[in-house]
């Protein structure tokens, strides 16, 4: 039988009254949101009245629809440092990358704090951009001990990003390193980084608006 991407678990729980629907994106045997990361899980309270427990089933059943990729998608594991492009049931890419550090910087000035984890959830490319150039935001030059620069020009970086880039969220990006020794390891500041090779592939075969699936 053929094996399915997605799986509703909607366990009854008749004695409280709860209904609990978790989108379970799993590729083969290894489910997603297996470590409770998944943001897209449903935590429902059903009413008494059975009709309108059914409504909010299917009010459950609607929100996780607009959810499920049709076509094929980007899978990260953060956990693996691994990123896929695949469809239901193929693989399309597999290679390694580096997400983030989860690390977190203070300054000690003004208290500015910035967390450095890649975020978890569902996204979509919203960009792509050939040969980008980084502008590097302040907590780059404090983590160096550097100046905040006041020239807007001294903040533009046209390497750190490599070939390629791919907007999802806010502002975070697939992209290229210059550190390519250190893929497999969580050392980003949020960002995914991908080896040139892979990052072409997927490059040309990721239009914007792909789903992005990150746990």
């Amino acid at each position: 039988m053929k094996r399915r991407f997605w799986y509703i678990i909607i366990p009854l729980v008749l004695l409280v009254g709860f209904v609990v629907v978790r989108v379970v994106i799993t590729g083969g045997k290894s489910p997603l949101n297996q470590m409770g990361m998944f943001s897209d899980s449903l935590l429902v309270q059903l009413p008494e009245d059975k009709g309108l427990a059914q409504k909010e089933l299917e009010r459950a059943r609607k929100a996780l629809a607009k959810i499920e990729p049709s076509k094929s998608y980007i899978v990260i594991d953060t956990h693996a440092n691994m990123i896929f492009l695949r469809t239901e049931d193929s693989i399309l890419i597999k290679a390694t990358c580096s997400t983030g550090s989860g690390g977190e910087l203070i300054d000690s000035v003004t208290g500015r704090r910035w967390s450095f984890a890649t975020p978890r959830g569902v996204f979509k490319i919203t960009s792509k951009q050939a040969d980008p150039w980084w502008r590097k935001p302040d907590w780059a030059f404090l983590e160096d001990n550097e100046p905040i620069p006041s020239d807007p020009s001294q903040r533009l970086d046209p390497e750190m990003l490599g070939a390629f880039a791919m907007g999802f969220g806010d502002n975070y990006y697939i992209h290229g390193t210059i550190y390519e020794r250190l893929l497999g390891v969580s050392v980003t500041h949020g960002c995914v980084r991908v080896g040139s090779d892979d990052l072409k592939k997927l490059y040309d075969m990721v239009p914007i608006g792909m789903p992005v699936y990150i746990f």
